[in-house]
């Protein structure tokens, strides 16, 4: 057998290795980094890419980062990278998300040459802008959200660019945590080069490209033939924003999806143009949420990368919600737009694929970010996306207070929260009776209760507080959530200055349910009577 060729046993081998790759990255990322919201909450994500920009592995871990890295290593490439190189960005219009999440790109050399690209995306605590945290509910335009990065080389051929560290260390909070943040995501591309070394050095160069290849060619073919299982036809439906900051005005996405033989296209034509606020979501965001759903309604256990993508396309008007034109603001569309754009695309679906798709799930990241604008040792940001209930599905109730969608994130430990910034919990739990009735129940929300023991910026950058999250299959809708300062019901995102001993709470919607609830009474009294419990 040439080194062109792969046989299935080792190809099989090497997909776990490259995934490794990934996963390793991510180990190094969350282990070696400073703040709490990637060495706790584990806000961060890590993918192998070849030589041409696609991904060939990714670590389970954010769904808005990995399907949206793709547009950050082709606009990288624009830039001619060399070995020794790693470029810094987050300008969501040249291949970022939101401005907080900070992506770093490094060829990868082996031997010289450049066979891969190694990616590691992670959410900054804060990178300047109008509010610490960099979350403001009051952004007009992204100038006010922070620092805006386009590709830029932080090392270059192996030496660190020490102007360009100085410059961005000079616009943000706690630039100390940052600098270490910075360091722990370099070091994490450095381990991919690493291991893609030993990895060339085990099967050969031309078996490692070969592979990369045919992992794509594999996923591809798994997923055209799970496409080609769902009937063609077009599935259409709508959802809304709940305002965008500015107004409360609903802002609507609607969506048609054609499912044509082995293909699926998406088309968000009727969405709504981009608004003043900053729920604006770059095409890259429309196109992630995209991919997270049909990875959602094929098989699982396809690998992803690469071939995935390949049967999908989508299409998005210019200047929309969802394609906005610079300089819009976009912090929101990350985190809680994203969202939507998974609620309205499985919505679309549901006919084409019942059985695999849930109720509603709570629908937003409940984004809370807490700050100081002091400097020195006595600033601080705090940022925390809080879990609700995941929607009822067939053969089973929705999952209490865990993160759905977009977001992949653990809780940040109350014990490392309080010991990290003067913050108190005063409770944290599940909110009882928040998940919508049915045959499956919808998954419970949480109360989360944090005083401020410090003068502080508080931000909130919440969804469903209006609009509850819907049942399916005649289940009851999941409750909506909440936001209270001091007792007093705030708006969906707003920002304000707080006074050291305020109470933020923060009560989370609960997942629609799934099936006629009557039915579940049924099966309830059927289980009685088989116990010998019914008279």
């Amino acid at each position: 057998m040439s080194d062109r060729e792969v046989d299935p046993v080792t190809l099989e081998i090497m997909r776990n290795q490259f995934e490794s790759v990934a996963e390793e990255m991510g180990q190094v990322l969350i282990t070696s980094s400073y703040s709490p919201n990637i060495k706790e909450r584990r806000d961060c994500s890590t993918a192998l890419f070849d030589a041409d920009g696609r991904l060939v592995a990714q670590a389970e871990h954010i769904p808005v980062h990995l399907g949206a890295m793709p547009e950050a290593v082709d606009t990288v490439l624009d830039y001619d990278p060399e070995p020794g190189d790693v470029f810094v960005l987050n300008d969501p219009f040249e291949g970022g998300t939101h401005l907080p999440d900070v992506t770093m790109v490094s060829p990868l050399s082996v031997d010289g040459e450049v066979l891969g690209y190694a990616v590691s995306r992670a959410h900054h605590a804060d990178v300047g802008g109008m509010t610490p945290g960099s979350m403001p509910a009051g952004a007009r335009e992204i100038y006010q959200e922070g620092l805006r990065l386009p590709p830029v080389r932080l090392v270059a051929g192996g030496e660190t660019n020490d102007d360009v560290l100085s410059l961005l260390l000079a616009n943000v909070r706690n630039p100390g945590e940052r600098r270490a943040d910075i360091r722990a995501q370099i070091a994490a591309n450095e381990r991919a080069e690493e291991r893609l070394a030993d990895l060339v050095a085990e099967h050969g160069r031309d078996r490692v490209l070969a592979a990369f290849d045919a992992v794509m060619d594999y996923s591809r073919n798994r997923v055209t033939a799970e496409l080609r299982d769902l009937p063609d036809g077009e599935y259409r439906a709508s959802d809304v924003l709940e305002g965008d900051g500015v107004t409360d005005e609903d802002i609507p996405i609607e969506v048609t999806a054609t499912v044509d033989g082995d293909a699926v296209a998406f088309d968000f034509a009727g969405t709504a143009d981009q608004v003043a606020g900053n729920v604006n979501a770059p095409l890259a965001v429309a196109k992630s949420a995209v991919y997270f759903v049909v990875r959602c309604v094929t098989d699982p256990e396809i690998p992803p990368n690469q071939g995935c993508y390949d049967p999908i396309s989508v299409e998005v008007p210019e200047g929309s919600l969802l394609n906005p034109d610079a300089p819009a603001a976009v912090v929101g569309g990350n985190v809680e737009t994203s969202q939507r754009v998974t609620d309205v695309v499985f919505s679309a679906l549901a006919d084409a694929a019942p059985e695999r798709v849930p109720a509603q799930g709570q629908g937003t990241m409940n984004n809370l970010t807490i700050g100081s604008r002091a400097g020195g040792s006595d600033g601080f940001t705090y940022y925390e996306t809080i879990g609700g209930g995941f929607g009822g599905r067939a053969g089973g109730d929705g999952m209490d207070g865990v993160q759905v969608g977009m977001t992949n994130t653990l809780n940040t430990p109350v014990e490392a929260l309080e010991a990290e910034y003067p913050l108190f919990v005063e409770a944290y739990g599940l909110r009882e009776g928040s998940g919508g009735r049915g045959e499956f129940r919808g998954g419970l929300g949480i109360v989360r209760s944090v005083t401020v023991e410090a003068d502080a910026t508080v931000s909130l950058l919440t969804e469903r507080r209006r609009v509850a999250p819907r049942g399916i299959a005649g289940g009851e809708d999941g409750a909506t959530g909440q936001n209270l300062v001091d007792g007093e019901a705030v708006p969906s995102k707003t920002t304000r200055d707080v006074p050291a001993g305020t109470t933020v709470t923060v009560r989370t919607p609960g997942g629609g349910g799934y099936g006629d609830p009557a039915e579940r009474d049924a099966d309830a009294r059927r289980r009685d009577r088989e116990d010998g419990k019914a008279e």
